[in-house]
């Protein structure tokens, strides 16, 4: 991979989705190179304007560019598994792993991918409510907030539940894959939402132990360093 050109991840300053894509590049050991945007319609500088929407027609970060092979991709689901196919076809460092240490079966490929949708379909979107109406909804709603909050702490339940298959290593069996790059940035903000998790000590277990691995610090520091 030494050959290959560094592929262009397209973040902002705050916001968990660029980051486990930078996880990812991390845990593949590939060269990026981070762009930041701003939010708004900056024709040349904002995620709403001209520049980015010719690379994401959403105009949402993150997007990522693979100058080795020209593909654009964007939405982290997308992003993470083209990074999965492209770069990681054996699924050794990504996964999905087998509990067994043998090649993956059919449960092990389903189980991927139904705790990967589950993160971006269900925790994600409940903690971005949540913060949306503890901290950006310009008109008070404890009704709304309530019921995000109630959310996102039964989603942190199911996540606990399965994180004790584990003992709190990994939310799959087998060791960390892309899946823990998916849930690390958005469990993170919990404190940032104010939902607690000292009721959930395997997946406060997880949190720390992640949080401490080499990738994701790299993936954090790049990113930082990137929006100053």
């Amino acid at each position: 991979m030494s050959s290959l050109k560094p592929l262009i991840l397209h973040a902002h300053a705050t916001g968990p989705n660029p980051i486990k894509v930078a996880i990812v590049l991390e845990l593949l050991s590939l060269l990026y190179e981070v762009k930041m945007w701003d939010f708004g319609d900056d024709p040349n500088k904002g995620v709403k304007g001209a520049a980015f929407l010719k690379i994401n027609e959403n105009g949402r970060v993150p997007a990522l560019e693979d100058p080795n092979t020209g593909v654009v991709s964007w939405e982290s689901g997308a992003c993470v598994n083209y990074l999965r196919r492209q770069y990681d076809g054996n699924g050794k460092k990504l996964g999905p792993h087998a509990k067994d240490g043998g090649a993956p079966d059919l449960q092990d490929v389903v189980d991927y991918e139904k705790w990967e949708y589950f993160l971006l379909t269900t925790l994600g979107p409940m903690t971005g409510q949540t913060n949306w109406y503890r901290h950006y909804n310009p008109t008070k709603n404890e009704d709304a907030l309530n019921r995000y909050v109630e959310q996102t702490d039964r989603c942190y339940s199911i996540l606990e539940g399965q994180l004790k298959k584990t003992g709190g290593e990994s939310i799959l069996p087998g060791g960390v894959t892309a899946v823990d790059a998916h849930y690390e940035p958005w469990v993170r903000q919990h404190a940032f939402a104010q939902v607690p998790i000292d009721g959930y000590p395997n997946l406060k277990k997880w949190l720390e132990k992640t949080k401490g691995l080499h990738e994701v610090k790299k993936a954090y520091e790049k990113i930082q360093q990137a929006a100053k």
